[in-house]
């Protein structure tokens, strides 16, 4: 228990307030702290002029409303702040204390009447930033990504040498880095920027680390088999930990033992095929490692069902891009520029924006329907289908309609006009067929106006 003869007083890291009232306040302290060198908010104390405490006046608080607080917070500060909240006991009354550390991305804004301001801590007042002084910390702001910040309490001893010297040779070999085989590891990691003042990076430990998960726990891959369409009954499950580069292709193999491979006689020679194309699905697995939001407590997850495979990321596309983007060309935003650039020296991506545009040109090749890229509960997901409609459905289907579903397998695309053309029914009609495959979710729209036209869902 603390007492008042602990002299406390508002200070450069210390804030009094009387009540959770006083949200907005609270917000701007928690900007200010994360901005300055952190600092606690003691919530249930009222303060003299000369900011000491004049009365310990606590609050009732119960174990939910500490999550909504804590929610509420995460949901009103860019980028996300996670603080320590939880209740004191001091001079006998409960207070809440809300502790928040300095950011290392910088600037960190509170939505404040849903406008974004920037606070920053002097003496025992928060100021906003005005606009120059944002200029600055924006301009410098590249060190602070999540990759690039230091790894407090790693050292050399948790980096594996023999994955920094596979990776050098690979390296060598696809991008013909000028990197001697036999450089030390602690000299190899500076020049690839993963070592900043003599200590090691965050992506150092992910692609390198002979165990990441005792530091970044989330940072597993997680696979599984699912029986069925839904995620309900598990045929088989594994967890990959280790570096994230070996990660990679271990969720690869996961999904070869658990899709057909098909063979066929082409002339003499025998050919096989995955019903599904490795190379896409190796495209969005590494998309999703590399790309991930790594202080998301969830994992990259593939999900395998019997009509489709999904491949779950962790966050968001980063800012600007758009799910529409993925479909055109686009430029290569990397959330994570350092983990980006070594898995682009391995040729595990190209940094050219076009991952998506070959995850779509392979399925098409492969004649699948294009992949869905969807953000579900803020996450991108990619989602492989096969096509494959039960003779059941076809039996659902008129005449008309299972010659188009025929004409769409091999001209993937129709228009309302075309719909016409090779059926030979009038437009009221093909608008009621159309509009009947669509409801069924077998054909999707696409395009607008006059540039409508119809593909397999």
């Amino acid at each position: 228990m603390l007492n008042k003869t602990t002299t406390m007083k508002e200070s450069q890291k210390t804030e009094f307030k009387k009540s959770l009232a006083e949200r907005k306040e609270i917000l701007e302290t928690i900007s200010a702290f994360a901005n300055s060198k952190g600092g606690k908010i003691f919530v249930g104390v009222e303060e003299n002029r000369d900011g000491s405490v004049k009365e310990m006046l606590g609050l009732k608080i119960g174990g939910k409303e500490i999550e909504n607080i804590g929610n509420e917070i995460r949901q009103n500060t860019d980028p996300v702040i996670y603080p320590s909240i939880e209740v004191k006991e001091i001079e006998g009354k409960s207070v809440l204390v809300i502790e928040v550390k300095e950011s290392q991305i910088k600037p960190v804004f509170a939505k404040i009447n849903r406008l974004p301001i920037a606070f920053k801590r002097i003496g025992k007042t928060n100021q906003k930033i005005d606009a120059n002084e944002l200029r600055q910390i924006l301009s410098e702001g590249k060190e602070f990504l999540w990759d690039s910040q230091l790894c407090e309490g790693a050292s050399l001893t948790d980096i594996d040498e023999n994955s920094v010297r596979s990776f050098l040779r690979k390296a060598r070999f696809e991008r013909r880095l000028k990197l001697n085989l036999e450089t030390p590891v602690k000299e190899a990691l500076k020049r690839l920027n993963l070592m900043r003042d003599n200590k090691l990076t965050n992506a150092a430990i992910l692609l390198f680390g002979k165990n990441p998960q005792r530091v970044f726990l989330q940072s597993e891959a997680r696979c599984a088999r699912f029986k069925g369409t839904e995620p309900l009954e598990f045929i088989d499950m594994k967890v990959f930990g280790g570096d994230i580069i070996d990660q990679r292709e271990d969720a690869v193999e996961f999904v070869k033992r658990h899709i057909m491979l098909h063979a066929r006689i082409v002339g003499t020679e025998r050919v096989e095929t995955w019903e599904y194309p490795i190379e896409a699905i190796r495209e969005a697995i590494t998309n999703a490692i590399c790309h991930r939001d790594y202080e998301v407590s969830s994992n990259v997850q593939v999900r395998i069902f019997d009509d489709r495979i999904e491949v779950w990321g962790c966050g968001p596309l980063p800012k600007p891009l758009t799910i529409e983007d993925l479909r055109k060309k686009h430029d290569s935003v990397l959330r994570n520029p350092l983990i980006g650039k070594c898995f682009f020296l391995i040729k595990y991506i190209e940094q050219w924006g076009t991952g998506t545009n070959r995850i779509i040109k392979e399925c098409l090749k492969h004649d699948l329907p294009e992949p869905l890229f969807e953000e579900v509960t803020g996450s991108l997901v990619v989602t492989f289908r096969k096509y494959r409609i039960s003779e059941d459905i076809l039996e659902q289907l008129n005449k008309r309609q299972r010659g188009v579903m025929e004409h769409l397998k091999t001209h993937k695309k129709i228009t309302r006009s075309g719909y016409v053309r090779i059926t030979g029914c009038s437009e009221r009609t093909a608008f009621r067929d159309i509009e009947e495959l669509s409801g069924r979710k077998l054909i999707i729209r696409r395009g607008g106006g006059k540039q409508t036209y119809y593909e397999l869902a």
